[in-house]
């Protein structure tokens, strides 16, 4: 199977960015018609978009509590990492080993110069090495559509709308000063708001997650020309969910939507806003792509 750009993400990339662009504009002006000072908001905008861009990835590792390994720690994992990344046309990307009992693994960077493909140490000892191989190059897949970096920004507009929503309002309500009862009135709005913009971003970046999976679960059977060792990936990790902690899962939820699998613990509203297609469908989608290499 050869590699193909995918026009359809790409597409998808540029739409979804554009829509939120559009959103994120009219929630400043609104902020700005409410009092907040326009300058404020751009530079607070600016240096939290600054921030997310150069140290995401770093975030990322850090939440997950995710180690960078050296060569001869892993040499399996790295022949295998770097193998398929020759075989994308892609820079090595750095290593890493996340423990814990959740199998799952992740990529992440600003750029395929500076990516980072992790996976869980019991997800080595679960897959066999063509399934790893599967959900290594599903990770590498995310590298070379440079999606990550789409999603990482993408995401911005909901996380300032929601601490916004969870903050502003009571610091403003209770923080004194002026007419109370223009302020909580004010406030009140830009907290209808802002709980608006959120739903609206967030269901415009899960769509977008989603799509990206798909995309993801393609290039791994283009890489391996072995679709159905990923069905089979998939399927076990899906499986090995319903059997971890659920205190485990809530441990790593912070990075669902960067994972081959989301650990979904039940209790949170995660669910409702869902960052991966189900996986009968992406089954599905490489069965179809496995009766297509017969």
């Amino acid at each position: 199977m050869k590699w193909t750009r995918d026009f359809g993400l790409t597409m998808r990339m540029l739409f979804t960015s554009f829509l939120l662009l559009i959103v994120y504009l009219i929630f400043l002006g609104i902020l700005a018609a409410l009092g907040f000072s326009f300058g404020f908001l751009l530079f607070a905008a600016a240096a939290m978009a600054f921030l997310q861009f150069f140290f995401s990835d770093k975030l990322v590792l850090w939440s997950t509590g995710t180690r960078i390994v050296g060569e001869d720690e892993y040499p399996e994992l790295h022949r295998m990492i770097e193998r398929l990344a020759t075989r994308a046309g892609l820079p090595k990307p750095a290593v890493g080993v996340m423990t814990s009992p959740v199998p799952n693994a992740f990529a992440t960077g600003r750029s395929p110069r500076h990516a980072v493909v992790a996976v869980t140490d019991s997800i080595m000892r679960m897959l066999t090495p063509e399934e790893l191989e599967a959900v290594v190059a599903h990770e590498i897949s995310h590298v070379k559509n440079r999606d990550m970096l789409t999603l990482t920004m993408a995401s911005f507009i909901s996380m300032l709308a929601f601490l916004i929503m969870r903050n502003w309002f009571f610091i403003g309500l209770f923080g004194g000063g002026g007419n109370r009862d223009s302020n909580a009135g004010a406030l009140i709005l830009v907290y209808v708001v802002s709980i608006i913009v959120w739903i609206v971003s967030t269901l415009l970046t899960r769509a977008l997650s989603r799509y990206r999976e798909f995309a993801a679960d393609r290039g791994s059977a283009y890489l391996t020309d072995n679709p159905r060792a990923l069905i089979s990936a998939l399927t076990k990790i899906s499986g090995r969910m319903d059997y971890i902690p659920a205190e485990k899962k809530q441990e790593v939820e912070g990075a669902n939507a960067f994972f081959i699998i989301p650990a979904l613990s039940g209790n949170t509203l995660m669910e409702l806003f869902s960052t991966h297609p189900p996986l009968e469908k992406r089954v599905a989608a490489l069965e179809d792509l496995a009766a297509g290499t017969r």
